[in-house]
């Protein structure tokens, strides 16, 4: 936050701009043609168009403005936010049962984002280039390949970061938005009545007329605010205001303007329903706009990646998933990494998600399950905050949770509907992160506690070695524990098979606090057990990372001086054993065997040098 609050409002606004509203932006490439889709049925009349654009305003309105600008966004962890964030908020000053109940939610909040992620590429660039079939229908057999070679080439300039391309994101989508208001404008005034369509009479009447079918059109009206949990989740990066100020000076009236001219539009050229966002712009533009469009929607695609290795950076420090290779790619930003493995995972599947629907329609059949199903949860965490850490009168938060609940819950009941003809993937994608996630957290906390009741207290480790001292050898040893609790097995084993031990014993633990950041002076924490055994307490918060280097610096201005070549770090490696449980128990146990097998090393992970590191083996039941 200290680096954006040296930069003017307007550069911030602008950069929130190009990162935040990337994904919400492009939605008017898809929204309103999907509203009027076969499955839907309705035809372009004026009170089945006024009654979309009804719905779309209120929408956005209510769901962006009201829910997420004004009430969501005051739940932050010291200026971050994110759905991982909101959960460990709400369970903070909960009891046991509830915090149980909030941590399942948050971690299902986390596996929709996987799984809303792999859709939104694949839907944003499709529908981009569909474009091309407006300018000109022969250019269609081109689209996909199109779409395939740009998604591999945003997947591809990953590992060099995106500081310098960065830059022009927030120049571009302004003139993105403009580009939205203008055209938009331009049909509204050649059919102003359009405006009408505001009065929330519409939407009631929408719903009168049709009913089921006003409910399962619901579905399509969501794409409109598709990527709303990127204003929370990119909080950390521009703060509260810069994204307030971005959404009602910039991305709001441009989103309208489009909306509503799309309306005027229909109501003047029905057959515009074929895609009506293009045929806003007049026949020499339809090219320009197309590549704009793609641009925009690359980006759009890109604050998404980012906000994957984000979460996935949160969810590894926090220990909800197994340690993996995360690259700084900026000198400069510590938001701005790069996680190979999530990279290529992500790749593929929007690879095979692209060939398989291989049109924008097909996919928004599978947009906003995932999405809504986030909002959902995202009220219920929001609420509990506001109840337990805000101190909010429980009946002021009943009221808010409920009329949140009105309007998510329908949103999210119409996207069920679409589980069969689409809905299934980001839901089981969604699953696939949940059970992962879940698995390890728990699966680890069993493996600790029985690392602990292996172990040798500590107390009696160094009264054993004052009263028989064993024989010493020059230097220092660091032995990397999980846990403060007991005597680090690598240590143990040293001793009965080496029978030495080194002049000085460090023992050394690395813990996540469940905040963004850790003050500087808090980081390292030096207890003397004895003459010659240290413990050394290393803490951090999620969104840092951990360096073995930077520990040294801070032991030595701390008056504990480590020199690399004469110290060994030694290193406890389980084996692990699946036990004797109920079938269940022993999937869960073999998965997590799997992911402790492919997951980086603590050694790894604080950037130890390979040849200073000496590991032992411990075989342990889980």
């Amino acid at each position: 936050m200290d680096t954006h609050q040296k930069q003017s409002l307007p550069a911030i606004t602008l950069a929130a701009i190009g990162v935040v509203y990337g994904d919400i932006g492009t939605s008017p490439l898809y929204t309103f043609k999907e509203c009027f889709s076969p499955h839907i049925g309705l035809p372009p009349t004026q009170p089945v168009v006024f009654g979309f654009l009804s719905l779309i305003f209120w929408s956005l309105v209510l769901v962006v403005s009201i829910k997420y600008l004004a009430f969501v966004l005051r739940a932050d962890n010291r200026g971050e936010g994110g759905i991982l964030t909101l959960m460990s908020l709400a369970g903070r000053n909960t009891y046991a049962g509830t915090t149980t109940v909030l941590l399942v939610l948050g971690l299902i909040g986390g596996g929709f984002f996987y799984g809303e992620v792999v859709i939104t590429p694949a839907m944003s660039v499709l529908s981009a280039l569909e474009g091309l079939s407006v300018a000109t229908p022969s250019l269609t057999p081109y689209i996909l390949p199109a779409a395939i070679s740009v998604l591999t080439g945003l997947f591809l300039i990953q590992r060099h970061g995106t500081g310098n391309v960065g830059k022009m994101f927030g120049p571009v989508m302004l003139i993105w938005f403009l580009s939205l208001g203008i055209l938009g404008t331009i049909s509204i005034f050649k059919n102003p009545q359009v405006l009408a369509a505001i009065h929330p009479h519409w939407a009631i009447q929408f719903f009168i007329t049709h009913k089921i079918v006003a409910f399962i059109s619901l579905g399509s009206v969501v794409l409109a605010i598709t990527g709303v949990e990127a204003l929370y989740a990119d909080m950390g990066h521009f703060g509260k205001f810069p994204i307030q100020l971005a959404w009602f000076s910039i991305a709001l009236p441009g989103l309208l303007l489009n909306y509503f001219g799309q309306g005027a539009l229909l109501l003047s050229d029905p057959k515009a329903i074929e895609n009506p966002f293009f045929m806003l712009a007049p026949e020499w533009l339809v090219f320009p706009m197309v590549l704009l469009s793609t641009i925009a929607t690359v980006i759009a695609s890109q604050a998404v990646i980012s906000g994957v290795f984000s979460l996935t950076r949160q969810a590894v420090r926090l220990g909800y998933l197994p340690g993996m290779t995360i690259l700084h790619t900026s000198e400069v930003e510590a938001g701005q990494i790069y996680i190979p493995f999530i990279n290529w995972m992500l790749y593929l599947a929007v690879l095979v998600v692209v060939m398989t629907f291989r049109a924008s329609s097909n996919l928004a059949a599978a947009y906003g399950i995932a999405v809504t199903g986030t909002m959902v949860i995202t009220s219920i965490l929001a609420c509990t905050v506001a109840t337990h850490n805000w101190d909010w009168p429980k009946r002021l938060v009943k009221v808010i949770l409920i009329g949140l609940l009105l309007i998510d819950v329908p949103f999210f009941l119409a996207n069920v509907t679409k589980l069969f003809a689409g809905g299934w993937l980001p839901v089981m994608l969604g699953t696939l992160m949940f059970t992962i996630m879940a698995t390890w957290k728990w699966e680890r906390f069993l493996l600790l506690r029985q690392l602990s009741r292996m172990s040798m207290p500590l107390e009696s480790f160094v009264a054993m070695v004052e009263k028989e001292v064993p024989q010493k050898v020059p230097g220092t040893a660091i032995y990397l524990s999980r846990t403060q609790q007991g005597v680090p097995h690598a240590l143990l084993h040293n001793l009965n098979h080496n029978h030495v031990l080194h002049e000085r014993i460090v023992l050394m633990t690395f813990r996540t606090q469940d905040v963004p950041y850790v003050d500087p002076d808090q980081h390292i924490q030096i207890d003397s057990l004895s003459p010659n055994v240290w413990r050394i307490s290393v803490t951090y918060g999620f969104h840092e990372t951990p360096d073995v280097y930077e520990v040294f610096r801070r032991c030595a201005m701390k008056g504990m001086a480590f020199n690399l070549n004469s110290t060994t770090f030694f290193l406890s490696r389980e084996t692990l054993i699946p036990s004797h449980r109920s079938i269940l128990a022993r999937m869960r146990a073999a998965l997590f065997i799997w992911l402790s097998k492919n997951s980086l090393r603590t050694n790894d992970f604080i950037h130890v040098p390979a040849d200073r590191v000496v590991e032992m083996g411990v075989q342990v039941e889980v």
